[in-house]
């Protein structure tokens, strides 16, 4: 008995859109960056990237459970000395580019090497409900309705 191990020619992918509205951010991440990877294919392969596309719309309407809006902290540097900064999740999400804090999300759960990066080019994040994907006939993701804890109502 073989074991089967899949070719880059027979990696087929597909569009997926995920409405973000009212979902828990961690949970969300999760399942985008399983997606990303391709580990809910039977042919998935940990040396080659043969993961989906992903396109997130509402990204500005997530939602983060107990007291992350404020506790939350992102951080980057400057380049100078003494030059770190601090932002919340919170301003992030009321701030100009709501959908960076998904990005930073999925891209925290998926590996950091060439291949994550190539796999991470194809998570598309919107923070209002339109995006320009259309002509690629996605397949609607509904991540709420797997499991109730998923969809936070306040």
């Amino acid at each position: 008995m073989n074991t089967y191990t899949a070719k880059p020619s027979e990696i087929e992918r597909k569009w997926y859109v995920v409405d973000a509205e009212g979902v828990v951010l961690g949970r969300l991440s999760a399942e985008i960056a399983k997606i990303l990877r391709g580990k809910h294919k039977p042919m998935y392969s940990t040396n080659l990237d043969c993961g989906d596309y992903v396109v997130v719309i509402n990204a500005d309407k997530v939602k983060l459970t107990g007291k992350k809006l404020t506790d939350k902290k992102y951080y980057k540097h400057t380049g100078w000395i003494g030059g770190i900064k601090e932002t919340t999740a919170g301003k992030i999400l009321d701030g100009r580019f709501p959908e960076r804090v998904i990005i930073k999300a999925v891209e925290r759960m998926i590996a950091r090497n060439p291949m994550g990066r190539r796999q991470m080019t194809k998570l598309k994040v919107y923070a209002g409900s339109e995006h320009p994907h259309t002509a690629q006939n996605p397949e609607v993701l509904d991540i709420a309705s797997r499991n109730p804890k998923n969809k936070r109502s306040a």
